[in-house]
């Protein structure tokens, strides 16, 4: 059982940066395709970014493109996102997901979910 946990959450001014991360437990985290998604109040989830269980396959979100890039290190189980000239609309609860297939950009292709953290970007 994979269970994902995120950190590096904050607040930061517009134009900052941060880097997400999010930690697996388990030992089979390298077949798991990993994402990050995000959400506010009273929206749905939505996908930010994913990457292969290899590494090898990435993309993103067109409305974080050129601005976000998604990246694991399996020697260690973690999967980071590093958000760069950060938007007011960037605002949001950050989850990491993994799934048996992908990557794909669907929520519902994901197993497992971690707790989620806060990014918030002043203006």
């Amino acid at each position: 059982q994979v269970q994902l946990v995120e950190s590096g959450g904050g607040l930061v001014q517009a134009g900052g940066s941060l880097r997400l991360s999010c930690a697996a437990s388990g030992r089979t985290f390298s077949i798991y395709a990993m994402a990050w998604f995000r959400q506010t109040p009273g929206k749905d989830r939505e996908f930010v970014a994913t990457i292969s269980g290899s590494g090898a396959t990435a993309f993103c979100a067109d409305y974080v493109k050129g601005r976000f890039t998604i990246s694991r290190d399996n020697a260690k189980n973690t999967v980071y996102l590093q958000m760069d000239s950060l938007k007011p609309e960037d605002t949001a609860v950050y989850y990491c997901a993994g799934g048996i297939r992908g990557p794909l950009s669907t929520a519902s292709n994901y197993i497992k979910w971690g707790q989620g953290t806060q990014v918030t970007v002043s203006s």
